[in-house]
């Protein structure tokens, strides 16, 4: 769209469809200038026989407006180990797009923004986790997928949030060691009997979250219901109504249909689902991912137009992480 009142009103009325499922969480003056870029990607999604694949962190008009597959990174993996397009452009995270080339490495994967990283990832390097074996000789290493390929590829299977217990149990042992993320690993093993060793990375917006403000919202919004993220310290889980990744929570929001919620977790989840939702009230304490926000519709177009930037694995690395990545996805 060239910035004329003509092209943008076409663009507008082009994308009116669109426009409808996310007319309650973004107003029509921001949708004027979304709406060319909308059309844009659209249509070089045709030309290069593309796909976008996008977190449930998203922003709503990327969530909403461009991506064809949307979901937590358990969804995410799954769905990029069977795309069929040609190019695959992640909007999300580094990690996710290694973990998409990962599963279907002779398609082309695309990361919009090559800064957009992760505080977990960045916790923990291939050599910290040789050094945890040396340690711990004969306990398998579950590694969160928030990780690099390196450390996947030093690690015996792989977890999400949403089957990090379910990871745990299958392997039918008495110990083993979880990295990154030390709240997760704690907060799974209150649910098991599995001796769980952890490694104290965090996520720098989940870990900002307490108790005390879950009471405090409690106490301003009676019937509120808290979802939280496996993420959240411990204490934070245990205040809350339900805890599980952002697939469970999104489904215990589509199911049970509270009438006030609050979800501890990056703040674009709540706009995503109040989009569906616009009767349900929305608490909304926003921690935002400063990576997450890294992609927009501009760099996910520019991203189609210039091909850039490709995701790759070595070689050596991508059969190891490959293998941790496939069997956590065979454990069902």
């Amino acid at each position: 769209m060239d910035g004329s009142f003509g092209s943008v009103r076409e663009a507008i009325a082009a994308t009116a469809a669109l426009y409808e499922r996310v007319k309650t969480v973004i107003p029509p003056e921001e949708w004027a200038g979304f709406a060319g870029d909308v059309l844009a990607i659209q249509d070089l999604k045709r030309q290069r026989n593309a796909i976008v694949l996008a977190h449930n962190y998203q922003t709503p008009e990327i969530f909403h407006g461009v991506a064809d597959i949307v979901g937590d990174s358990l969804a995410l993996a799954r769905e990029a180990a069977t795309a069929q397009a040609d190019v695959i452009v992640l909007a999300g995270v580094h990690f996710m797009a290694e973990t998409a080339k990962l599963l279907n490495p002779s398609r082309t994967v695309l990361i919009p923004d090559l800064r957009a990283g992760c505080s977990l990832a960045e916790s923990i390097t291939a050599a910290d986790v040789r050094l945890l074996r040396q340690k711990y000789p004969d306990v398998p290493v579950i590694t969160y997928v928030n990780t690099s390929a390196a450390v996947k590829a030093e690690s015996d299977i792989c977890c999400t949030s949403g089957n990090a217990k379910q990871i745990v149990e299958s392997l039918g042992v008495p110990q083993v060691i979880m990295i990154p993320d030390e709240y997760l690993a704690q907060n799974v093993a209150a649910e098991t009997r599995v001796k769980i060793i952890a490694w104290k990375g965090h996520c720098e917006v989940h870990e900002r979250f307490t108790a005390a403000e879950i009471r405090a919202y409690r106490a301003q919004t009676p019937g509120l219901v808290v979802l939280a993220h496996p993420e959240c310290p411990p204490d934070v889980v245990a205040e809350a109504d339900f805890a599980g990744s952002t697939a469970r929570m999104s489904d215990y929001v589509d199911t049970e249909h509270p009438a006030r919620v609050l979800l501890l977790t990056e703040c674009s989840m709540s706009d995503n689902i109040a989009a569906r939702h616009p009767d349900i009230a929305f608490v909304r304490p926003c921690q935002m991912c400063p990576h997450m926000k890294r992609i927009t519709l501009k760099n996910i177009r520019s991203a189609l137009e210039t091909m850039t930037h490709e995701v790759t694995v070595p070689d050596d690395v991508a059969v190891r992480a490959r293998r941790a990545v496939e069997r956590m996805m065979a454990v069902r």
